[in-house]
């Protein structure tokens, strides 16, 4: 008698525990995008990477990482996107002038706006 009610409220405490977590975690993923914009950096595009990466189980992110060549040094930004269906990929020309909105994380600039400047 005892297990014929503790097993289905053990089953229906995991399912809601699952959920629970899921839930959290497209959340994160759908932010994974937000940037706050403290910073400004402005430099010439020397080199594009982008690169496809698991989130979680069968959630991904597109992760585009550019060299830029401000006027004192070359540093990484990067742009991260979560992937879904209606996503459009921002694309970079190797060459091109660009001002970049974002913050710095250690001695990346993560950012998620971006203008090209006139030259």
């Amino acid at each position: 008698m005892v297990t014929a009610i503790l097993i289905p409220v053990i089953c229906l405490y995991f399912f809601w525990l699952t959920r629970k977590e899921r839930i959290e975690n497209d959340r994160k993923w759908l932010e994974t995008g937000n940037v706050r914009q403290e910073a400004v950096v402005i430099g010439e595009i020397k080199g594009i990477t982008e690169e496809k990466q698991r989130f979680y189980y069968h959630r991904y992110i597109v992760v585009q990482s550019i060299k830029l060549q401000t006027s004192t040094r070359v540093i990484t930004a990067i742009k991260t996107i979560p992937l879904t269906p209606e996503v459009e990929k921002d694309t970079f020309t190797v060459g091109e002038t660009v001002r970049l909105y974002g913050s710095w994380e250690g001695n990346r600039f993560l950012f998620n706006t971006w203008i090209i400047e006139k030259r």
